[in-house]
C-alpha cells in the first residue's frame, strides 16, 4: 500500500506531548510521507480530512476517543482509511480492535497491518464508534477534567463516577425498537456499537463492532449504592444478565424522554432526546492487527 498519509495528532491528549515525537519518527522509519496538521480546533477536523481526500491514501490519528469522534464524518465522507496512535486516556477505539498501547506497536500496524471494515453507530445525524449514552455517564462527562484524565489516566473515570453516582436521579424513558414500545424507569441508556467504553467498560459480553447489530442497556436500579454493586460486572460485560439491567439488541432503537435530555457519542456531549439510534454496517476501513 502507497504510504502517503494525513497525521492529525492532538498534542494536548494525555500522552500527546512526550509520545508524539516517538511515534512520528517511527512512522518516517517505516516509509511514511506525512502532512501533519492541527487538532487545535476540533469541529474543522472533517474538513480538514475532506481537503486532502485526493493527497493521500489513509488518515492517521494520534488522540484519544474524543479525537476520533471529531474526525469520523470526515472519514465517513472521504472513506479513506484510518490508522490509529492512541495517545489518550482511555483509548476505548484501540482497545476494542486490539491495537496496543505501544507506539512502536502501533505504527507497526500502521505500516503493515490488515484492512478491517467497522460498523458506526448513529444518533440524529452524529455518527460514533463506541457508545452513545445518556443519564449518569453524561453527568460523569459533564464532571470529568481533562487535568483529571491527565493526572490519574483511566482511574479518573472511576473516581469521578463515584462522585457522581450518589447524586444520580432515575429518569422516565420510551424504548422503541422492532416494533415494540418499552417504558422505563432507569438512570441510565447506552447504546453500544462498540466493545468497550469509558474507561475499559464493556458494553455486553458478546459485543463486538462488526456484527451489525447495537447493543442497548438500561440501569434500572432503585438506589444509587446498587450501582456500586453493578461497576465490576460492568467491567466484563456480564452487567446485561443481572436482574436491574434492561439488555436489547436490534439495527434501530428510538429513545424518547419527557424533556430534552444530553446524549454522550465517545465522550463528548453532541445531541439530545429524542434520539434515533441505526447501525451503519461496515461503514468505515481501519487498519488492525493481523
Amino acid at each position: 500500500m502507497s504510504h502517503r498519509a494525513l497525521l492529525l495528532a492532538n498534542r494536548h491528549a494525555r500522552h500527546g506531548q512526550e509520545r508524539l515525537p516517538q511515534a512520528i519518527d517511527c512512522l518516517r522509519k517505516l516509509g511514511f510521507q506525512m502532512i501533519e496538521e492541527s487538532t487545535e480546533d476540533p469541529k474543522r477536523l472533517p474538513e480538514v480530512i475532506r481537503r486532502y481526500k485526493d493527497q493521500v491514501d489513509l488518515v492517521i490519528i494520534g488522540g484519544g476517543d474524543g479525537t476520533l469522534n471529531a474526525a469520523v464524518e470526515g472519514l465517513v465522507d472521504t472513506q479513506l482509511t484510518l490508522g490509529i496512535l492512541p495517545l489518550g486516556t482511555a483509548n476505548d477505539l484501540a482497545r476494542t480492535l486490539g491495537i496496543p498501547d505501544s507506539l512502536p506497536e502501533a505504527c507497526e500496524i500502521i505500516a503493515k497491518g490488515q484492512v478491517q471494515r467497522i460498523d458506526l453507530g448513529w444518533v440524529n445525524g452524529k455518527h460514533f464508534f463506541n457508545v452513545a449514552s445518556l443519564g449518569l455517564s453524561v453527568q460523569i462527562t459533564q464532571r470529568l477534567t481533562k487535568e483529571a484524565k491527565r493526572r490519574w489516566g483511566v482511574f479518573a473515570y472511576a473516581a469521578t463516577a463515584l462522585g457522581v453516582i450518589w447524586q444520580s436521579r432515575p429518569f422516565r424513558a420510551e424504548i422503541r425498537l422492532k416494533g415494540e414500545s418499552i417504558s422505563v424507569k432507569t438512570v441510565q441508556i447506552a447504546v453500544g456499537n462498540g466493545r468497550y467504553y469509558g474507561g475499559g467498560m464493556t458494553v455486553t459480553h458478546d459485543a463486538t463492532i462488526d456484527d451489525q447489530r447495537l447493543d442497548l442497556y438500561s440501569l434500572e436500579i432503585g438506589h444509587w449504592w446498587q450501582m456500586i454493586a453493578l461497576l465490576p460486572a460492568m467491567r466484563s460485560g456480564e452487567h446485561t444478565s443481572l436482574p436491574d439491567v434492561r439488555a436489547l439488541h436490534a439495527k434501530e432503537i428510538e429513545v424518547y424522554t419527557s424533556k430534552p435530555l444530553p446524549i454522550n457519542t465517545d465522550g463528548e456531549i453532541t445531541t439530545y432526546t429524542p434520539a434515533q439510534f441505526r447501525v451503519i454496517p461496515q461503514a468505515l476501513a481501519v487498519l488492525v492487527p493481523k
